[in-house]
């Protein structure tokens, strides 16, 4: 039997690293080969980082986001404008928009977007909540800013059918923004213009 590496350490570690979306094997490889230069302090920082992570960091109670407390910076905010909700598909959405610096609202993350193919439903996300927050009042306006695919399609259809009935102004990103695209991958101008420049969301 020939051992794809000289170590069965090296294996693993490998084979850790590669379990992290979007990492393959040889860029698992470098990171492994790279923690090996490292001091053990800087590896035992490394690690403990991310166990703190997956032990201490909260879902924000309003918006979802990833936060270190009950209630997010953006949603404790006082000079942000409560009147406007953004619903994005995930936590690296929000940070795709705050660095464009054209927004001053709210976020709402859904954790996904409806996808029969992946057995993803509208109880699979947050939507209900979003639906709560309308009806407290505060909120004139919703954003829909999801991904530009038949999935992000069929979830903004989806959620501004139930809004529909609350009467609440729902737009979504101009059209800047290339169909197929994440937000992920689309540069902080024409996002941040698509932004300024949204439209009322037509079904």
């Amino acid at each position: 039997m020939t051992l794809d590496y000289p170590s069965i350490l090296l294996s693993d570690a490998v084979s850790a690293f590669a379990s992290l979306p979007g990492v393959g094997k040889k860029s698992a490889l470098r990171m492994a080969l790279g923690m090996l230069k490292r001091s053990e302090e800087e590896v035992e920082q490394f690690t403990s980082s991310i166990a703190r992570l997956k032990k201490e960091a909260h879902y924000c109670r309003v918006c979802h986001t990833i936060s270190d407390t009950e209630l997010c910076p953006i949603c404790s905010s006082t000079s942000r404008d409560k009147s406007l909700v953004c619903v994005v598909e995930n936590v690296r959405d929000v940070l795709t928009i705050e660095n464009t610096g054209q927004y001053n609202g709210l976020y709402h993350v859904l954790g996904g977007i409806i996808s029969p193919i992946e057995g993803i439903g509208p109880r699979d996300l947050e939507i209900d909540s979003l639906i709560e927050r309308v009806a407290s009042g505060e909120v004139t306006e919703v954003i829909l800013a999801l991904p530009t695919t038949m999935e992000g399609d069929t979830t903004n259809f989806y959620i501004y059918r139930r809004l529909e009935p609350s009467g609440v102004k729902v737009t979504q990103l101009a059209r800047g923004v290339a169909v197929g695209n994440e937000l992920e991958y689309t540069d902080e101008v024409t996002l941040g213009r698509s932004i300024i420049n949204r439209t009322p969301y037509k079904s």
